[in-house]
């Protein structure tokens, strides 16, 4: 992996408000950094956290007015994070959130839904994939973008579809009043750009899943945007949803970065209700696959889900971060016909959108990533040895 500001930053470069959150062997912790023209900057000694730069009223405002320490260019930290590259004595990127949990939001497009239903028709079987798809598209059609969910017309298309015998618990999720959203990883489990991510070692049919990630803050106003892969294990989620934690949540699988962009007058929400990520997977065996997830077309918008996340049934002081779900559905058959596409170990994957950059990382098994060992009582007691609390 190599990573560099072209490819690395958003379009625009740093015209935007960018955060991001750095490790620093010299203090041997984490701090919080503002990206200004080419250079880094530690604002630390301002915002202790990520979390409490989202509490501001105005964060994008805050983090421009926030004085800051000079620790280098974007291009050396990008140069130090990929771990194969890396001098252990100068800093590196870390994931764009701290004390934030960590949920997503499933089955929010309409070929997402149509997938989840063949994942759990075909029982974690691939080759049964083709045959129950093509059945389930003859009868329904893959384009429900723009049936609302939980409207009369989507509660009509339920009973037709309960009459069929096709009706299933994503579908219940994917037109009905309910949103899904589970926890996807604790607080501080996040890797960020550059880093491997990963694949629990039992699964053997996975996937990516490229997907813009929300920062919501304590009092459920969606303060700015990053990019996240919500790693997925089709055949282990397949054989049950009630397996989901052990598909979703496992050492490395949840990747978010590489910035955290606040809105502010260069990006809004609507800028990312339109835009469109790309994704391209490069395996060591010469496979490549491209594919894409367009905003446009999510079935359920953001302010809804983070309504349906948090409000007076449910809380969050230190604010969450929330991946919105995929219209992404490898079809792509890698080494068989009818095979489908899985994951190697060393596949690059590389997210990206024109407004938040690019999000790249290396595929490797769970159990071989860095453990997860420095979790919030970590944090807390080096920003309090530092005397930044």
């Amino acid at each position: 992996m190599q990573l560099d500001a072209l490819t690395s930053l958003p379009a625009d470069g740093t015209a935007g408000t960018l955060a991001g959150r750095i490790w620093r062997p010299d203090v041997n912790g984490p701090s919080v950094v503002a990206l200004r023209g080419d250079d880094v900057f530690d604002v630390t000694a301002t915002f202790a956290t990520l979390r409490d730069l989202c509490e501001e009223a105005d964060p994008a405002a805050a983090l421009q007015q926030a004085a800051g320490e000079r620790l280098g260019s974007i291009a050396a930290l990008l140069a130090n994070t990929p771990p194969d590259s890396r001098d252990p004595q100068k800093p590196w990127l870390l994931a764009p959130a701290d004390l934030q949990v960590i949920k997503a939001a499933g089955v929010t497009f309409a070929i997402s839904m149509l997938e989840r239903v063949i994942e759990e028709k075909a029982r974690g079987n691939p080759a049964a994939a083709a045959a129950i798809r093509a059945d389930i598209v003859s009868l329904i059609g893959e384009d429900l973008s723009k049936l609302k969910p939980g409207s009369p017309q989507a509660m009509a298309l339920k009973q037709v579809l309960i009459k069929q015998g096709v009706w299933s618990q994503y579908l219940e999720v994917g037109i009905g009043p309910d949103a899904e959203i589970f926890t996807k990883a604790p607080p501080m489990a996040a890797v960020g750009t550059g880093a491997d991510a990963g694949l629990h070692p039992a699964s053997s049919w996975n996937n990516p899943e490229p997907e813009v990630v929300l920062a919501v803050n304590s009092r459920g106003v969606i303060v700015g945007a990053t990019l996240g892969n919500d790693v997925n294990l089709r055949d282990i989620e397949g054989r049950s949803a009630l397996l989901l934690g052990k598909a979703k949540d496992n050492n490395a699988s949840t990747a978010i970065g590489p910035w955290l962009r606040f809105f502010d007058a260069s990006f809004s929400l609507d800028d990312l209700r339109q835009a469109t990520l790309t994704l391209k997977v490069a395996g060591d065996d010469g496979f490549i696959l491209h594919g894409l997830s367009s905003m446009a077309q999510i079935s359920r918008d953001p302010l809804d889900l983070v309504a349906q996340m948090m409000g007076p049934n449910h809380q969050y002081p230190d604010g969450a971060m929330l991946f919105l779900g995929t219209l992404f559905a490898p079809k792509q058959d890698r080494d068989t016909p009818g095979g489908g596409f899985t994951h190697k170990v060393g596949d690059i994957v590389s997210i990206s959108a024109p407004e938040l950059g690019t999000l790249v990382n290396r595929m490797k098994r769970s159990n071989d990533c860095p453990p997860w060992t420095f979790g919030s009582s970590h944090l807390l007691r080096n920003l309090a040895q530092r005397g930044l609390l």
